[in-house]
């Protein structure tokens, strides 16, 4: 999964610095679970859970967000967050 591969290269993290996966993903996708592309990803020890994004008018329309929960010694400041297509403009206010 090209999300999670950027994230944890950008932040310099391995699959061990995870403690949990949060993935969401908004109504309009259909064909598979997030958690299942993390798992072929190599992620299968890792506790991993999907939810439904908020459906709201307006909204990036088949988004999936991600938030790991990790262990590390970067202070919150120095993590990079990942933006992809039509994701780039969500939060404009922090560092990529």
């Amino acid at each position: 999964m090209t999300l999670l591969e950027a994230m944890l290269e950008r932040n310099a993290l391995s699959k061990d610095d995870l403690i949990s996966v949060l993935f969401t993903a908004t109504d309009d996708i259909h064909s598979v679970f997030p958690a299942l592309a993390a798992r072929k990803f190599g992620l299968g020890d890792v506790p991993l859970i999907c939810a439904r994004e908020l459906d709201i008018d307006g909204g990036t329309p088949r988004c999936i967000r991600v938030l790991m929960h990790i262990t590390t010694d970067l202070e919150r400041d120095a993590l990079r967050h990942v933006y992809f297509e039509g994701a780039v403009g969500l939060n404009d206010d922090l560092p990529t």
